[in-house]
């Protein structure tokens, strides 16, 4: 593991700096995440082919990315990079995710969260969940400290991590592990782009939830998990945005998540467009769908978090 860390840290002071604005890395668990099983043969990787595809996470960190002093507004977001559960894609859905965050004033903390496997876990269905209500609850107990306003920490999340961002979003007061005291993990917004959000047949995305869940879920398992069908009055505000074209992850995820806000009358806003694909990220792309980072800066500002 300690081979492995020297590595990636090197990766990241080649890639374009990135390395320079990140202030630091800190485990996630000091302690050890609840419900872990030790398995020493289960070792964490970069895949060869995409050498920011994370496999394998069994000790989750957060990588804190804080703007300038001078710029910074008080507000963070907890960013949850997609991969289908099976591994993060930790560069244009983290990392550089962090870094376009700084510029805007917000504090950027990626999140390298545990990917849902029997082998270092004793219940796979939540311990991403764990994961990301620790890590908003540590944000929250380090806002002093890292000049965040604890009433103005967010989600985001792309795919797969768009469905942990809005479980986050809607399960936030479940109780999956014993908090050390009374900590909100609930978000004061969420970002989810191109997320995977229903677990129901017609629209799933599969392999997402044979990761989470299994290849036979129960009924009360796909319900706890399509995050459209907790939508409460409590959950969080949301921007939202898709391409009409994905044929990884439905549109239908993203409509049917806003419908359920808007159900609820929970301030939400949803961007559709027409090119774009999946897992574009906050890579320049030739549609309409590069220009989703300045529309949300004009939806943070509009409520407050810019």
């Amino acid at each position: 593991m300690k081979k492995w860390c020297r590595i990636f840290c090197l990766s990241l002071i080649c890639a374009s700096g990135f390395l320079a604005a990140q202030d630091q890395v800190i485990p996630l668990w000091p302690d050890g995440a609840p419900g872990a099983i030790n398995d020493p043969t289960y070792v964490e990787t970069l895949d060869t082919d995409q050498p920011w595809r994370i496999r394998n996470v069994s000790e989750p960190t957060l990588s804190i990315y804080l703007p300038p002093v001078d710029k910074a507004n008080g507000t963070a977001v907890v960013i949850c990079p997609g991969g289908g559960y099976v591994r993060l894609a930790f560069d244009h859905e983290g990392f550089m995710i962090a870094e376009w965050l700084n510029t805007q004033g917000i504090a950027g903390i990626v999140l390298k969260y545990r990917l849902p496997e029997d082998r270092i876990m004793q219940d796979k269905s939540i311990g991403p969940l764990q994961d990301v209500q620790e890590a908003i609850r540590t944000v929250r107990h380090h806002a002093s400290e890292w000049g965040i306003d604890p009433h103005k920490i967010g989600i985001m999340g792309f795919s797969a991590g768009g469905h942990l961002a809005a479980t986050a979003s809607t399960l936030y007061d479940e109780r999956v592990y014993e908090p050390v005291d009374t900590t909100s993990a609930r978000p004061d917004f969420s970002v989810l782009i191109y997320p995977v959000i229903s677990f129901r047949d017609s629209i799933m995305h599969p392999g997402s939830r044979e990761r989470l869940v299994g290849d036979a879920p129960s009924l009360a398992q796909i319900h706890r998990f399509s995050a459209d069908e907790q939508v409460n009055p409590r959950t969080p505000p949301a921007f939202l945005v898709h391409s009409v074209g994905d044929e990884t992850v439905p549109i239908e995820n993203t409509l049917r998540y806003f419908e359920a806000l808007r159900s609820c009358h929970v301030p939400c806003e949803v961007h559709l467009f027409e090119s774009g694909g999946h897992g574009y990220g906050i890579n320049r792309g030739k549609g309409s769908e590069a220009f989703w980072p300045e529309i949300l800066t004009h939806w943070l500002k509009m409520h407050g978090w810019l």
